[in-house]
C-alpha cells in the first residue's frame, strides 16, 4: 500500500512538471550592465510564484541579428508566452511578428513601447522613456544645468536615445556613444569631457555608465551636475556622497515580474489582460530617499 501511494505521488509530480507552463524572456543586455540581473530575478520570482518553468536568454554580442535569431529559436519551441525587450523594432520586429503568428503570446518590456502594439504584442511593461528623459532634464535645468553631454551605452537603442532627447528638450545636449564596456566608457567620457570643457551637466543613461563617468570626472578634477538612470549600489553611494544629483528609477524588477504574471492570467483566465500598458516608472531617487532604497539596489530595484 505504501509503495502504491508513493508511486501515485511520483506520477502526480511528474504530470505536474510535464504540463507546467513555460515562459521565455529574451533581453538585449550584454551581461555587463547591473540592470539586467534584477529583471531576470523578477521573472524568476514570478515564475516560482505561479509554478511555471522560466528561461532567461540574453545575447552577449549585443548584435540585433543574433537576438532576432534567439527569438525565432525560442518561439519554435512553442512556449506558453515570451517576454521580449525591444531596443530595435526594425531589427527585431519580423521575429516578434512571426512568433505571434505562430500562436505564441508576446509581451514586450523595457524598450520599444511605441512599436509594441504594431508588432502584435499583447502589451508593454516599462517606463515611457521620452517622458523620463524630459523629467530628468526639467529637474537638471532647475538645479542649474545649461549645457550637457548625454552618455549613451547603446546608440542603437531607441529607449536610450529617447532618454537623451527628452533631457535635451530642457537642457541642450549632445550624445556621446560610450559602448557598454566599463573601461571604454571611462576612456570615451574622458575624451568627450576634454573636448567639451564648457559643459556644466552630464546625463548618464545607465548605472555602469554613471559609475565610469564619475571616475572620468574625478580624474579630470571636473565638477558638473551629474544625473543618471537606473540603480546600483555604487550609484547609491555616489548620490549619498553628493557626486550624483539623482537617478531615475524605472523599477526594473516590475519589468521582469509583471509580464510573467500577466501571461499566466491571460492563459488561464480566458484572455484576461490589463486595460493598458503598465508603466514601471519614472521615479526619482536622490538624497531624500537613497538610504531606504540602497539595500535593494541591484537586487530588487
Amino acid at each position: 500500500m505504501k509503495k502504491l501511494i508513493l508511486s501515485i505521488a511520483a506520477l502526480a509530480l511528474f504530470a505536474t512538471s510535464a504540463f507546467a507552463e513555460r515562459y521565455v524572456m529574451i533581453t538585449h543586455g550584454e551581461g555587463k550592465d547591473p540592470f539586467w540581473p534584477v529583471v531576470q530575478k523578477g521573472g524568476e520570482d514570478a515564475a516560482r510564484a505561479i509554478g511555471a518553468d522560466f528561461e532567461y536568454i540574453y545575447n552577449p554580442s549585443a548584435d540585433m541579428a543574433d537576438m532576432a535569431s534567439s527569438i525565432q529559436a525560442a518561439a519554435a519551441t512553442q512556449p506558453d508566452g515570451m517576454v521580449i525587450s525591444l531596443p530595435d523594432p526594425d531589427a527585431l520586429g519580423p521575429a516578434i511578428k512571426a512568433a505571434v503568428a505562430a500562436g505564441v503570446p508576446v509581451i514586450t518590456m523595457n524598450s520599444g513601447l511605441e512599436s509594441s502594439a504594431s508588432l502584435g504584442a499583447l502589451m508593454h511593461v516599462g517606463q515611457p522613456e521620452l517622458l523620463a528623459g524630459q523629467k530628468a532634464g526639467e529637474r537638471a535645468k532647475a538645479e542649474g544645468a545649461s549645457k550637457a553631454l548625454c552618455m549613451i551605452q547603446e546608440a542603437y537603442n531607441t529607449a536610450l536615445v529617447d532618454r537623451c532627447e527628452g533631457y535635451g528638450s530642457a537642457v541642450p545636449m549632445q550624445m556621446t556613444d560610450t559602448t557598454s564596456d566599463p573601461a571604454t566608457i571611462q576612456t570615451r567620457a574622458t575624451a568627450a569631457l576634454q573636448a567639451n570643457s564648457d559643459i556644466d551637466a552630464i546625463l548618464s543613461v545607465g548605472p555602469h555608465v554613471c559609475e565610469a563617468v564619475d571616475k572620468a570626472l574625478a580624474d579630470l578634477g571636473m565638477s558638473v551636475h551629474h544625473s543618471c538612470f537606473d540603480l546600483s549600489p555604487a550609484v547609491m553611494d555616489l548620490i549619498g556622497s553628493g557626486r550624483v544629483a539623482f537617478t531615475i528609477d524605472q523599477q526594473q524588477r516590475l519589468q521582469g515580474y509583471m509580464p510573467v504574471i500577466v501571461l499566466h492570467l491571460y492563459n488561464n483566465s480566458a484572455g484576461l489582460l490589463p486595460g493598458a500598458n503598465i508603466p514601471s516608472g519614472p521615479g526619482f531617487v536622490d538624497k531624500s530617499n537613497a538610504s531606504s532604497v540602497a539595500a535593494l539596489a541591484g537586487i530588487d530595484r
